[in-house]
C-alpha cells in the first residue's frame, strides 16, 4: 500500500444522532500521538440502536477507502469495548496512509454472528452518514472476526469490494464446535473412561467449569508417565495442534517428539479451560442445545491425516503402548449425538456456501493451536465446491501463536487484497513476493510468510457438501 500524507484540518468533535442510533465522540490523549492518531483526524464513539457501540478513526487526508474491522470472541461477562482494527501499531500504520478504520462491538458477547454481522453493517452505514462513501470498503477480522467477515463475504457481498480474514474460523461454526469435541473425547475416553465428566449438553455455566476441572486434573496427572504423554498427544493430534504453538516456545526439531508433545500439553490445557467447555456452553445457550456430535467418526483414519500422526506414533513406541489398541478403544467408546435443531441453528448462522463473489484472502500462522492452520482447507475444499475458488487467496506466516502476525503482515495483506480490487487480477500472491511487500509496507517488524500448504481439516462441514449433514 503507498503511503500518502496527511493533511492538517480542524480537530472534529461530534455530537449527534444518525439513523443507526446515538452518537457520541471524543478525541483523548491517548488516541492521539502514542498510537499514531494526530490531533487533526477524527476519533468518533457512538451507538448503534441495538445497543452495541462503534468506534470510527478517520485521518485528515482519508485515502476514500474504509477498513470495516470484526473483533474476534469474547465469552460472556468479558469487557466488551468497539474496536476498529487489530492492535495499536498496525492501526497508526493504516492511519498514517489515509485509511478510514471502523468497527463496533456487537451488541452480545459469546458466539454473536447474529448480531455481529447486522452491526457490523449498521457501523458501515452510520460512517457512510457522517464522512460520505467510500470510494472503496474492505472488511477484514481477526479470529471469529474472520467468521464474522467471512458471512458479510458470502451474505452481503455487496456492501464491500474484498475481504480479509486473520486467523479466522473460516471452516464456519458447525465444523469449529465438532472438532473442539475430538480432543476432549480422546481425553475422557483414555485417560478417564469411567469418570462422569459430561463433555456437551451443559445445564448451566457451573457444570461447565466443574467438568473442566475434573477433566483438566485427569490430563495433568496423566502427563506424569510416558503413556499418558502419549495418550495427550494423540488428543491433540486430533485437533492438529502443533508442536510449536506459542512465540515464548522453544521451536523443537521436527522429530524432537517430548519438546512438541510438552507444548501440546500447554495448549490442551488451555483448551480445556475455555473454548471445550465455558465457550462452549456458553454457544449451546444461544443455539438451544448441542450442535457437537461424532456419530460415524473414524478416530483411527482421522488420526492417520493428522499433522501430528509422526510424533504419536513416536510417543506410543517410546512409552511401550500399542497405539492400535487405544485407536480401538477410542472408536469402541459411546459416542456423543447432537441437538438437530441446535445444528439446523448453528447451520443457519455459522456455516459456508463457499459461494463468493468478491475477492477474499484468509491469512493463517502455521503454528496456532486455538483454531489450527487447517481450518485453511476446509474453506478452500467449500470455494472449490462453490464455485468461487478463482476469488480466493490463501497466504501462511510461518510462525507461532493464534494471531501472531506482525503489522508489515497485515499491511502485505490488507495491500494484496486492494491491488486485487484495483486491478481484478491477484498478481503474484506467492511468499517472496508477499515478504516483498510487507518488507516495504514496514520494515522495522517481520516478514516472515512461507510457502505452505495445510493438510486437510479433520471435520469439515459446509452448505456446498450435502453429504456433510447431521446424521444421529
Amino acid at each position: 500500500m503507498q503511503r500518502r500524507l496527511l493533511l492538517p484540518v480542524a480537530v472534529l468533535l461530534l455530537a449527534t444522532a444518525t439513523p443507526a442510533g446515538s452518537v457520541t465522540a471524543s478525541v483523548t490523549a491517548e488516541d492521539m500521538g502514542a498510537q499514531g492518531v494526530r490531533a487533526e483526524d477524527a476519533h468518533v464513539e457512538g451507538t448503534l440502536a441495538s445497543g452495541a457501540t462503534y468506534v470510527m478513526d478517520v485521518p485528515a487526508g482519508w485515502n476514500g477507502t474504509v477498513l470495516l474491522f470484526s473483533h474476534g470472541f469474547r465469552p460472556r461477562g468479558a469487557p466488551n469495548p468497539a474496536q476498529n482494527v487489530t492492535d495499536a501499531a498496525t492501526r497508526g500504520l493504516l492511519l498514517k496512509d489515509g485509511y478510514a478504520l471502523i468497527g463496533s462491538s456487537y451488541a452480545t458477547t459469546g458466539w454473536a454472528v447474529e448480531h455481529a454481522v447486522p452491526d457490523q453493517l449498521a457501523t458501515l452505514d452510520a460512517f457512510t452518514e457522517r464522512f460520505g462513501a467510500a470510494r472503496r470498503t474492505l472488511a477484514w477480522g481477526q479470529s471469529y472476526g474472520g467468521l464474522v467477515t467471512t458471512r458479510i463475504a458470502e451474505r452481503h457481498a455487496g456492501r464491500v469490494d474484498g475481504t480479509l480474514s486473520v486467523c479466522g474460523l473460516v471452516h464456519g461454526g458447525v465444523a469449529n464446535w465438532n472438532n473442539t469435541l475430538d480432543p476432549v473425547f480422546a481425553l475422557k475416553a483414555l485417560l478417564a473412561p469411567d469418570a462422569a465428566i459430561p463433555l456437551a449438553g451443559f445445564p448451566d455455566r457451573a457444570t461447565a467449569t466443574a467438568a473442566a476441572g475434573a477433566l483438566s486434573g485427569v490430563v495433568a496427572e496423566a502427563q506424569n508417565s510416558a503413556a499418558g504423554r502419549a495418550r495427550i498427544a494423540l488428543a491433540a493430534a486430533l485437533h492438529n495442534i502443533p508442536g510449536w504453538n506459542d512465540p515464548s516456545q522453544s521451536r523443537p526439531a521436527p522429530t524432537d517428539w517430548a519438546a512438541q508433545q510438552a507444548n501440546q500439553y500447554t495448549a490442551v490445557r488451555g483448551l480445556l479451560a475455555t473454548a471445550a467447555f465455558s465457550w462452549r456452553q456458553d454457544t449451546e445457550t444461544l443455539a438451544g442445545g448441542n450442535s457437537s456430535w461424532n456419530t460415524g467418526v473414524d478416530y483411527t483414519r482421522m488420526l492417520r491425516a493428522s499433522s501430528a500422526y509422526e510424533e504419536v506414533k513416536g510417543l506410543y513406541k517410546a512409552a511401550g503402548r500399542s497405539l492400535t489398541d487405544d485407536l480401538r478403544t477410542l472408536n469402541e467408546t459411546p459416542r456423543l449425538k447432537a441437538d438437530r435443531p441446535a445444528v439446523d441453528w448453528m447451520s443457519r448462522t455459522s456455516a459456508f456456501t463457499g459461494r463468493l463473489t468478491k475477492p477474499q484472502l484468509t491469512l493463517h500462522t502455521t503454528g496456532d493451536a486455538l483454531v489450527p492452520v487447517q481450518t485453511e482447507s476446509a474453506y478452500l475444499r467449500a470455494a472449490t465446491a462453490g464455485g468461487s475458488r478463482h476469488l480466493l487467496r490463501q497466504a501462511y506466516v510461518d510462525n507461532a501463536g493464534h494471531c501472531t502476525f506482525s503489522p508489515a503482515e497485515q499491511l502485505a495483506a490488507l495491500g494484496t487484497l486492494e491491488h486485487r480490487v484495483d486491478t481484478g487480477r491477484w498478481g503474484d500472491t506467492g511468499a517472496a513476493a508477499l515478504n516483498s511487500r510487507a518488507a516495504q509496507a514496514d520494515p522495522t517488524t517481520p516478514a516472515r510468510f512461507t510457502a505452505y500448504r495445510p493438510a486437510v481439516y479433520p471435520r469439515p462441514y459446509d452448505l456446498a457438501h450435502p453429504g456433510d449433514a447431521y446424521r444421529p
